[in-house]
């Protein structure tokens, strides 16, 4: 498959790193040589410095054979005008970032209409629907949502003297009847898709599947419930700041909102009357506790420092806020964020390449079984994909007991007429159903790939 990404700032490299583990033949375009310079030594992927908007450049990098076509640049409407010259010269697909707040959804529809688009990403909106999901179950580190909502993926975290500890997912089960599945386990650096004999310790982190239902009814049995979040205290005033705040004020969540940019300040309140917004320095200890945050529910570290996020929400955890969550793009600071304590981070860099993996192996994949869903989990080991299964598949109708696994690979649910199945040895894969998959160091495109 042939991809052309133009602008290669942070989205657009996290773009390419994503896309280029996947072997894709691909071709960068950006109006910096620096930045191209710094591509070519990275990557081993084609090249250009050029105007993305310009006919030339595009006709060079070879967009007519473009299978998808993907503009990054930090402009929401040059980012369209190229993806419509793109898809007027030949490519196939064509995917518009488009961040600003005054496209709504009925604009958001009305210009991919206009301009063709297939796909439009909005990183900032991304990361505050992530937030925001985690924040209404704060046991949680991570949640992620298949079909409908009606099948879920919990990340928790097993602190220090859990009563899980020294118990084998098959006692697990005998004491805690529920209908779930412990299908991942991190430890450390090393990630598990466990058996019934597996044991597991205090600091794991598990991931769970299950209906939502079953995981609230799972979560109060073990006595991690807590008490969904009714104030949060925001760090920074950007753009996914404003997406969440909207978010939780509609729901009833009291927001306050610490922003040093005193034109920001001005712009957020305008746009956010019902929340608190203060013109200070939120990374000021003393500043936090003047404003309450020690009354507060949870704490979001939002700025555009990876540093400064993580610096702020180490204070803060160190208080015993009941949740803490930051922002943090850079692969090496999350992994560094975990081992401190800070469990629950968000990045809107992985959020937004992972659709990107997904996009693209269904345009790979255009018979059989497509990849509907893709989430990294468990800080990026490992995948959890969700496949709409053809009427032609080998594997359906036979006992899943039958069919011979490939090595860390799982199936972790089936959905059959929007009813999840946590599934056993006895149930079988139909046509029409929908499949969750979690695997761990292996790229799919087709469920029938985790067969061995």
């Amino acid at each position: 498959m042939k991809i052309i990404i133009v602008g290669c700032g942070k989205i657009g490299t996290a773009i390419l790193s994503a896309l280029a583990k996947e072997g894709y033949d691909i071709t960068a375009i950006d109006n910096k040589q620096e930045i191209i310079d710094r591509i070519s030594n990275v990557y081993d992927v084609m090249t250009l410095c050029g105007n993305g908007a310009d006919y030339e450049a595009l006709r060079e990098a070879g967009v007519a054979k473009a299978d998808l076509f993907v503009a990054t640049t930090a402009s929401d409407e040059l980012n369209m005008l190229i993806c419509f010259l793109a898809r007027k010269l030949g490519a196939k697909h064509t995917v518009s970032r488009i961040r600003n707040p005054e496209y709504n959804d009925k604009s958001l529809d009305f210009l991919k209409q206009q301009f063709d688009l297939s796909l439009t990403l909005n990183p900032e909106l991304l990361a505050a629907q992530e937030i925001h999901n985690v924040l209404k179950f704060p046991f949680a580190v991570k949640i992620e949502s298949f079909t409908g909502r009606n099948f879920e993926l919990v990340e928790i975290r097993l602190q220090s003297e859990s009563i899980l500890d020294g118990l084998s997912l098959r006692e697990m089960r005998e004491k805690y009847n529920a209908g779930y599945l412990i299908c991942a386990v991190q430890r450390g650096e090393e990630i598990f898709i466990p058996s019934g004999n597996f044991v597991l310790r205090s600091g794991d982190k598990i991931g769970i599947s299950a209906s939502p239902q079953e995981i609230q009814k799972l979560v109060k049995m073990l006595g991690l419930h807590k008490k969904q979040a009714k104030s949060v205290m925001i760090l920074g005033g950007g753009k996914t700041t404003y997406y969440l705040a909207k978010k939780l004020l509609a729901t009833g969540v009291a927001v306050k909102i610490l922003e040093k940019d005193p034109e920001n300040c001005r712009e957020l309140s305008a746009l956010l009357p019902s929340a608190i917004v203060l013109n200070a320095d939120g990374t000021q200890n003393d500043t936090l506790l003047e404003e309450g945050l020690l009354r507060t529910d949870a704490f979001v570290s939002l700025t555009g420092m990876d540093e400064e996020n993580i610096l702020s929400s180490i204070s803060v955890y160190l208080q015993k806020v009941p949740k803490v969550i930051a922002k943090i793009n850079r692969a090496e600071f999350i992994d560094l964020a975990g081992k401190i304590g800070l469990d629950t981070v968000v990045s809107p860099l992985d959020l937004t390449s992972s659709i990107l993996v997904r996009y693209a192996r269904a345009l790979e994949n255009t018979e059989g079984s497509n990849v509907e869903t893709l989430y990294r989990l468990m800080d990026g080991r490992a995948e959890a994909l969700e496949f709409s299964v053809g009427e032609k598949a080998a594997y359906t109708e036979i006992p899943l007991k039958q069919l011979k696994l490939k090595s860390n690979t799982l199936i972790a649910g089936i959905l059959r007429a929007r009813k999840p199945i946590i599934p056993s040895g006895d149930d079988c894969i139909l046509p029409g159903d929908r499949v969750v998959v979690l695997t761990a160091g292996r790229r799919l495109q087709d469920l029938s790939e985790i067969l061995q």
